[in-house]
């Protein structure tokens, strides 16, 4: 169903509106989960009626659209933005860099992410969204592991879903309960996993496994 705003230009006040129904749809949608959070929710947050919810969204599942579409975009330019891993400690800044930049993202979007990694939505055009967003992000992750290890072929594939399956659901372990971690050590601590097993060169691999062994 086509959104009640599409194919007009909002002016100032309607864009102010509709990011204020949208940021409270994220806070309803975090708070109670995609099935349960309902439209009455949404308006008693924002403050506003619910004829002003309808001029803007046809229901619960449009204005989760506009938040996947959203989400999309910057997880899109979040893959595009992963640079060149280098061997030693740029290779490592590159990656906390970055991985600080997937925490805060997922920090704003989680309850999208958590929709399309567990397949929550009913709508198949929101799931293909799903799909080729993280597809963006896997593509990304081959392509500079590849770079950091040439001639693994189709391992590099693997070990890039594995590496954005350990990410996503190490985020949402830390966003979604009150641990207590110091932000910047958590994502030194990630960092240094993720480049242990999925950059670092094979040499450096086999010494770090040596020490364990020893």
């Amino acid at each position: 169903m086509p959104s009640p705003t599409d194919g007009r230009e909002l002016r100032a006040q309607g864009r102010w509106t509709m990011t204020k129904l949208l940021d409270a749809g994220m806070q309803v949608l975090t708070d109670r989960g995609y099935h349960a959070a309902r439209v009455d929710d949404i308006v008693r947050v924002a403050k506003v009626s619910h004829g002003t919810f309808y001029l803007y969204f046809a229901n619960k599942e449009d204005l989760f659209r506009a938040l996947a579409v959203r989400c999309a975009e910057n997880m899109t330019d979040l893959a595009g933005s992963l640079g060149r891993v280098e061997p030693g400690d740029a290779g490592l800044a590159e990656l906390r860099r970055w991985l600080g930049e997937f925490i805060a993202t997922y920090e704003k979007y989680g309850v999208v992410i958590r929709a399309w990694m567990e397949d929550q939505l009913s709508s198949r055009e929101l799931s293909k969204l799903g799909t080729k967003t993280f597809g963006q992000v896997t593509s990304s992750l081959v392509k500079r592991i590849d770079e950091a290890r040439p001639g693994r072929g189709r391992e590099s594939e693997v070990e890039a879903a594995a590496l954005l399956a350990l990410i996503e659901r190490f985020t949402y372990f830390l966003t979604s309960r009150n641990l207590g971690f110091d932000d910047a050590d958590t994502v030194d601590t990630l960092a240094t996993i993720v480049y242990r097993g999925f950059f670092a060169p094979v040499d450096q691999q086999r010494r770090a496994s040596l020490r364990l062994a020893e």
